[in-house]
């Protein structure tokens, strides 16, 4: 009879290395998020309803795969996060456009609704760290606050942009320059967890500013690229980048690293 360890039982931490390749992916990710479900939405013509039902059972789906696994994979991480941001992205466009909410409304809601899933995660696990999604309880938590982040970002851009009446390039400024302040407050000794939580909100309107100036027309501020090559343009630097990752490992954390290491020694043994 073998007693099983501690570290074979719980899970190995289920998120990538807070690194610059984070941030990269992460804006990408956002990006793709506002271009894919308009190209999907307006261009393809599939329509708010049917667009949002598909991409959330593809959710479902990968979601599935990703909780099922045991440590990080950056295939299916980042497949999950593309997808969370393309889904965030319409459950705001269905209240604003289908539903006639308007945005200052969304984004009220949605930061309300944030506030409170950060409450009762701590709550229950006394901690918002993303270095120990190492239970599925703090990893189910951790997919909802990125779930709801993406659509108070998208809600937060929207508004934004609703006020102040900007071009799509200068719109890009206002996000860059509040993550820019949160990377200097957190290099002046902010709290880690509120500065990486504040800089992941912040991505979402980036992006989606990002992704607005690429594919708008020219006569609109934007490069006119359209969001069909806006897409794809970002979909193949996102699958660049993860198959850079999952050959280097770069962005696997030192105690998961350690631990796939030892298993790997133990299994040859």
């Amino acid at each position: 009879m073998t007693t099983q360890t501690p570290a074979v039982r719980r899970m190995l931490n289920k998120v990538p290395e807070v690194t610059v390749w984070f941030w990269i992916i992460k804006i990408l990710c956002t990006t793709v998020g506002e271009s894919f479900a308009d190209y999907v939405n307006e261009t393809l013509g599939f329509g708010l309803t049917n667009t949002t039902l598909a991409f959330s059972a593809a959710l479902v789906v990968v979601l599935a795969i990703q909780l099922r696994a045991v440590r990080y994979v950056p295939w299916v991480y980042w497949l999950s996060v593309v997808l969370i941001s393309v889904v965030g992205t319409l459950l705001t466009d269905n209240l604003t456009d289908a539903r006639g909410v308007p945005l200052w409304i969304s984004s009220t809601v949605f930061a309300v609704l944030l506030a409170a899933v950060f409450a009762a995660w701590y709550a229950r696990e006394r901690t918002l760290s993303i270095h120990s999604i190492n239970t599925r309880q703090r990893e189910g938590w951790y997919w909802l606050v990125v779930l709801v982040t993406f659509a108070l970002g998208t809600a937060l851009g929207d508004w934004t942009l609703d006020l102040t009446g900007w071009s799509p390039g200068t719109s890009v400024l206002l996000p860059a320059g509040l993550i820019l302040a949160v990377f200097v407050a957190w290099r002046a000794g902010a709290g880690s967890v509120l500065s990486f939580w504040l800089g992941y909100i912040l991505t979402r309107p980036l992006g989606a500013n990002i992704g607005d100036y690429l594919a708008s027309g020219r006569h609109d501020g934007g490069l006119g690229l359209g969001t069909g090559w806006t897409s794809l343009v970002f979909l193949v630097t996102i699958l660049a980048v993860v198959t850079y990752l999952s050959i280097t490992r770069v962005d696997v954390t030192d105690e998961t690293l350690h631990e796939v290491e030892a298993g790997r020694s133990t299994s040859h043994a």
